[in-house]
């Protein structure tokens, strides 16, 4: 399936626009004044790359790339809830 100029552009545009919300995410990972704030950039850097996966599954129509989108959903949301779970129990 070919894409026409607008396509391509808007998912050119998508894909730029996601990679900078990742690098802000990367910076606050980095520059996170607490841990609860480096583990919701983690997640954001999580949910960031699920979408780039996604924008590049359509713009390249593989749809096999979906699985791993999938996966990397699935391990993101686990560690956000084990780490929810850390923090209700307190440290000992």
């Amino acid at each position: 399936m070919m894409f026409s100029t607008f396509e391509s552009v808007a998912g050119g545009i998508a894909l730029a626009l996601l990679s900078s919300a990742l690098f802000v995410a990367f910076f606050r990972l980095a520059r996170g004044p607490s841990l609860p704030d480096r583990v919701v950039a983690l997640d954001l850097i999580s949910t960031i790359s699920v979408a780039i996966i996604a924008v590049y599954t359509i713009i390249t129509d593989t749809p096999v790339l979906l699985d791993v989108a999938i996966v990397l959903a699935l391990i993101a949301f686990l560690g956000t809830v084990a780490f929810a779970r850390y923090l209700e129990k307190g440290v000992s």
